[in-house]
């Protein structure tokens, strides 16, 4: 059942891919590719890419005072 619902997805993302541009489309199949595979942990590791670093604010001692610039 769960192979069928993954195979239902792919048809449905190369459906919306026929009409997409071809940066989207390339992505849009690779993810098909991915339902194909019935979104097996090892098909999915090797193509996400990390999370980049948070962002972080300096300190308020960084900052300028107020008629300083």
């Amino acid at each position: 059942m769960e192979q069928e619902f993954y195979r239902g997805l792919a048809q449905r993302v190369r459906a919306i891919a026929a009409t997409a541009d071809p940066f989207t489309r390339r992505r849009l199949l690779d993810l098909a590719k991915r339902y194909d595979s019935n979104g097996s942990a090892a098909g999915r590791g090797a193509t996400e890419r990390p999370l980049p670093a948070p962002r972080t604010t300096p300190t308020a001692s960084s900052f300028s005072g107020p008629g300083e610039a």
